[in-house]
């Protein structure tokens, strides 16, 4: 990509022990001359005094290496169920946390991505949402993270917002290991067949991520300051599931399809989330792979993890 030499770029990852996080840290230590991650043990972004410290101490550490600060926030409240039962501790991470991160990067002049996702929307749509489509949140996880959004953008102006969507890595919990765990207890699986969406590896997340930084690093700043990023195509749940199966060579038809109506959840879920990409490629930003790709290539490169070997 033509931006400043990644070898310039210092990164600070809140939420770095989280599946996104884990995978921003370990392909940043290619590109980046410094990279810190620290998990929610090491900076609760609740607590604004350490958010600020924080930032503080990254942005000194990249002046005195000469090198060009970007913060790239993964820290979140991503429990979607349980945040209805807990939603002022879902608000305090995704909205006040956020906030305390954005007010410390404008004062330190430090350029912010927050990671965000398809639950602002209300899943109503027959065709990928833009950026600036309406917006209808009908869960608690998504009211806090559009809130929050709300915050960073009103906080810094050297800020941008990044929508992604089902998002399964080597780390933490996630559909897919769930799928591939379930093949190995049951006979048949039953799963949802008409929520829509776009399955996010977070190899390919990352590394749109990591070329976001380098332009903001580079000071080509995106016009348009929420972005969509996922991985390209769409699948149900259950076209989802279905993939897994054959990628671990478990039979695809012992995979069966239902209703929403049929598995109700705590809080509600998008019937329709698909983000176009127009507005990434608009940036020039590339844009991510098909899914059913990037599904074959995470099985290659993070296999043993998402089998739940390592």
């Amino acid at each position: 990509m033509s931006t400043a030499d990644r070898g310039e770029l210092a990164l600070l990852v809140p939420g770095g022990r989280g599946q996104l996080g884990r995978e921003l840290q370990r392909r940043a230590k290619g590109v980046a001359g410094l990279v810190h991650a620290p998990g929610s043990a090491e900076l609760d972004i609740r607590d604004a005094q350490d958010v600020s410290d924080e930032v503080d101490s990254f942005a000194e550490a990249a002046r005195d290496n000469n090198l060009r600060p970007v913060v790239l926030n993964a820290a979140a409240h991503t429990a979607v169920d349980a945040a209805e039962g807990e939603p002022e501790l879902a608000a305090a991470i995704n909205v006040d946390g956020a906030a305390a991160l954005a007010r410390a990067c404008a004062r330190r002049r430090v350029p912010l991505v927050h990671l965000s996702t398809d639950y602002v929307f209300d899943g109503t749509a027959t065709v990928p949402y833009e950026p600036t489509d309406p917006t209808g949140p009908r869960a608690v996880y998504g009211r806090t993270k559009l809130a929050g959004e709300q915050e960073v953008l009103a906080a810094a102006e050297r800020a941008w917002v990044v929508r992604t969507a089902w998002v399964y890595g080597a780390g933490g919990a996630n559909f897919v290991k769930t799928m591939v765990r379930l093949a190995g207890e049951r006979d048949t699986v039953t799963v949802v067949d008409d929520q829509i969406g776009a399955p996010t590896w977070t190899g390919d997340l990352a590394d749109g991520l990591l070329e976001l930084a380098g332009l903001l690093a580079a000071r080509r700043d995106p016009a348009q300051r929420v972005l969509h990023c996922t991985n390209g195509g769409r699948a149900s749940w259950f076209e989802f599931a279905r993939a897994v199966f054959a990628e671990i060579g478990a039979d695809p038809e012992r995979v069966l399809p239902c209703t929403t109506a049929d598995f109700p959840r705590p809080a509600p879920r998008p019937g329709y989330s698909v983000l176009s990409p127009r507005a990434w490629a608009e940036a020039g930003l590339s844009p991510l792979r098909d899914w059913r790709s990037s599904l074959a290539d995470a099985f290659v490169q993070d296999g043993p993890a998402l089998r739940g070997e390592a």
